[in-house]
This record gives C-alpha cells, sequence and structure tokens, in this order.
C-alpha cells in the first residue's frame, strides 16, 4: 500500500511549547505502508517494521501536563509524540525501539509509541489491518 499519513492534532494552546521542541505542524505525521511505521515530530523521529507491532489500542483523553511534548513514561518507558489531550494511539513493540533526533539515536529503548494524531481511530485500524502481500526482489 502506498504510505497513508496521519497529521497530528495540535491542541491550540499546546503550539508555543512544541515549538520549543523544533515541533512544526509541517514536520509532524505518522506514515504506515506496508513496511513501516515512521514517526516524524519535527526534529524527533521513530522508524520501525510492521513486523515489530504487537499490539495496538486508542488511549486518552490525557492531562495536559502529560500530553504535549516529547515524554518518556517512568512506569513502563513508552514514550510520547504529544501534541494534543484528546487522545492518541498507543503501539506495544515486540523489540523497543530508540527516538532519533535528526541522525542521532538517543541512548534509550521504548517498548511503545503514543502518537497524538488527529484520527487515532484510523491509526489504529490502518496499524491492526494486515500489511499487504510481501514486496518481490
Amino acid at each position: 500500500m502506498e504510505a497513508r499519513v496521519f497529521p497530528f492534532e495540535v491542541d491550540g494552546r499546546a503550539g508555543p511549547l512544541l515549538l520549543l521542541y523544533g515541533v512544526r505542524a509541517a514536520a509532524s505525521n505518522v506514515a504506515v505502508d506496508d513496511d513501516e511505521l515512521r514517526v516524524h515530530f519535527g526534529p524527533w523521529s521513530v522508524t520501525t517494521a510492521r513486523s515489530n507491532i504487537a499490539g495496538v489500542q486508542v488511549t486518552g483523553p490525557f492531562q495536559w501536563w502529560k500530553a504535549w511534548g516529547l515524554r518518556m513514561s517512568l512506569v513502563d518507558r513508552g514514550i510520547t509524540f504529544g501534541s494534543s489531550a484528546k487522545g492518541g494511539t498507543c503501539v506495544r513493540l515486540r523489540e523497543p525501539v530508540s527516538v532519533k533526533l535528526g541522525r542521532f539515536a538517543i541512548p534509550f529503548r521504548h517498548p511503545g509509541v503514543t502518537m497524538t494524531v488527529r484520527d487515532p481511530e484510523a491509526l489504529a485500524r490502518t496499524l491492526s489491518a494486515p500489511a499487504g502481500p510481501p514486496r518481490s526482489a
């Protein structure tokens, strides 16, 4: 399948805070194709194979101070790319992934990724659907 792109939902008051993280709407989205999940949140990114996804669920709403910005949970070490307190899509991974800042990987590995896209249900459905047939070489 051609990559399906999900823009982030941005709470109006979150905009100035997100700019401190280098996050602009034009440089922030989630893309899903048959092979990969790619999250771009300004200069921050995560890429993982679809086969690495162990589970998907819609979560939230959140308290705004727990939802805005790039955040790591101290409970489960999951990473949140947060731009809205309305809710998001949480992806549990088989193998933890690192967040990148530009080309540089941050040393922490995260077993889950939460993204506050405009349509968390559609992202969850897309990630839960079987990927297309394997591509021939």
